[in-house]
């Protein structure tokens, strides 16, 4: 390999050497321009080539010179930089390594449900979780002196008009009807908020998947063929009965539920010996809401639903107690790791 060759290759490794210590620098130069460094011995060398060869040949020494001069002033400068400045600790930081996370087993059995109602050929709704009486009471037929009406029951955030924190998703299936057209076929999921005590089968927010359908002929049979789908799809499970129930806004109303089965210690409390477990609220639009929308309930009928999902994740996941889902305790959460 000729002079030339060497120093090229040279200057080659000069630009892809890393420094990253102050250390470093003092090393590199000591290599290429000490007393026994590397261009000391290109000069030696540089002695015995012809003299027409040395115009050159010394050149390109002078340039790996140069290279060599500028990677040490650039690091210089950069450490001696970082030497003058004081590095703070970020305290936020958790201690030991990072972990990591999972998705919230709320967020999952969500997502499921949703994704089943969405295949049926339903739409995502969404509205605000600070609501007037009218979206939350009056327009879904709540009487006057109706007990949600209660301060014992209900978040009130200001008085005349009143505004509350909704204690239904419900909410939107008002301001859906007051600005969409028919056909209607929606879900609405999202965070409620009712005057309670918090216990373990009980919580002052809670989570609500709400359906809503809305077209002419609609009948108590489309809304049962539905939810069986959504059953045997979630649950795994066809056998659902339907009992009668109230609710302000439909009519008829049914609570339905779901054959659990009594094949095992669990299953028997959790029915309570019965097999049967309630699932979710349902029933037809009564049709003062439709009328209260501007919809007119002689040509349009339509049914709604509604189940709570920390009460379906409960039954998915084994879990015994509603305030695990609110506590942010790691050792409950990271068991959901696998689920991601």
């Amino acid at each position: 390999m000729s002079l030339v060759e060497q120093i090229e290759q040279l200057k080659i490794e000069v630009a892809a050497t890393q420094l990253h210590s102050s250390d470093e620098v003092e090393a590199f130069r000591v290599k290429y321009l000490g007393r026994k460094g590397i261009l000391n011995d290109l000069f030696e060398a540089f002695k015995a080539i012809p003299n027409e060869e040395k115009k050159a040949v010394g050149a390109v020494m002078n340039g790996l010179k140069t290279s060599v001069q500028e990677k040490i002033d650039e690091a210089s400068l950069q450490f001696k930089s970082k030497k003058g400045s004081v590095e703070v600790p970020d305290f936020t930081r958790p201690y030991g390594e990072w972990s990591h996370g999972s998705r919230h087993p709320l967020q999952l059995v969500r997502e499921e449900i949703l994704s089943i109602f969405e295949r049926m050929g339903f739409s995502v709704e969404d509205g605000p979780e600070i609501e007037d009486d009218w979206h939350v009471f009056s327009g879904l037929n709540f009487s006057p002196e109706h007990p949600a009406r209660d301060m014992q029951d209900t978040f009130f955030v200001e008085g005349q008009p009143d505004t509350v924190l909704r204690t239904h998703t419900s909410s939107v299936q008002v301001r859906v009807m007051e600005t969409t057209k028919p056909p209607i076929r929606i879900v609405m999921p999202g965070r409620v908020y009712r005057n309670e005590a918090i216990s373990s089968r009980a919580h002052c927010q809670f989570h609500q998947i709400e359906g809503l359908y809305i077209d002419e002929g609609v009948s108590f049979a489309d809304m049962k063929q539905v939810l069986q789908m959504f059953t045997e799809a979630f649950f795994g499970k066809a056998k659902i009965r339907l009992r009668p129930s109230y609710f302000p806004f439909t009519e008829p109303s049914a609570e339905m539920d779901v054959y659990w089965g009594l094949e095992t210690p669990a299953d028997h409390r959790i029915t309570k010996g019965t097999g049967w477990l309630e699932i979710m609220g349902c029933g037809m639009v009564d049709p003062n809401v439709l009328l209260a929308s501007g919809i007119d309930p002689e040509k349009y009928s339509g049914f709604a639903f509604g189940m709570g999902i920390e009460r379906i994740a409960m039954l998915r996941y084994g879990v015994d107690d509603l305030r695990h889902f609110f506590e942010n305790d790691m050792r409950f959460l990271n068991q959901f790791k696998k689920t991601i």
